[in-house]
């Protein structure tokens, strides 16, 4: 089977990566605790320190224009998407919803680069709180990953 003979502890490997988060600031609460736990994460995992550079933004719509200005950069094996839509009362959270998400995916494939998307959305505060620490940690795993695979592919 192709790529059977890497074992998980290399793909989870991060000693040789350059990372790069975007955080959103809407929902700051969530949105800290999700970066926070992405960070320790990728410290786990071996990250250095010095080769994550994290960046804010004021809300998920912005996230794409910022994963695309590193992405540009070709400094990075993975980036990341970090932020936290909950769901109001009108059809802006659909809106914010699918565009950022787009937004994410588009940059991954014209760029040939991962990206995790940890934008989470929610219907309630209650389920971002459930979701923030996993999530952040999911989106580290993913973009070592990843970025692991697609070097074993080039």
């Amino acid at each position: 089977m192709f790529g059977a003979d890497k074992g998980t502890a290399d793909k989870l490997d991060g000693k040789k990566l350059h990372i790069g988060i975007v955080q959103a600031r809407f929902n700051e609460g969530i949105t800290n605790a999700l970066a926070q736990a992405c960070l320790d994460e990728l410290r786990a995992l071996g990250v250095p320190e010095k080769h994550i550079q994290h960046v804010l933004v004021p809300g998920a719509l912005e996230v794409p224009v910022a994963l695309q200005a590193m992405a540009e950069s070709d400094s990075f094996d993975a980036l990341i998407a970090l932020g936290c839509i909950i769901r109001g009362e009108t059809y802006h959270f659909e809106l914010v919803a699918n565009e950022s998400g787009a937004g994410v995916t588009r940059l991954s494939l014209d760029y040939q680069l991962p990206i995790a998307n940890a934008i989470i959305t929610t219907e309630n505060l209650e389920q971002a709180i459930a979701r923030q620490t996993d999530k952040g940690r999911d989106a580290a795993r993913v973009a070592v990953e990843m970025a692991n695979l697609l070097e074993e592919l080039s």
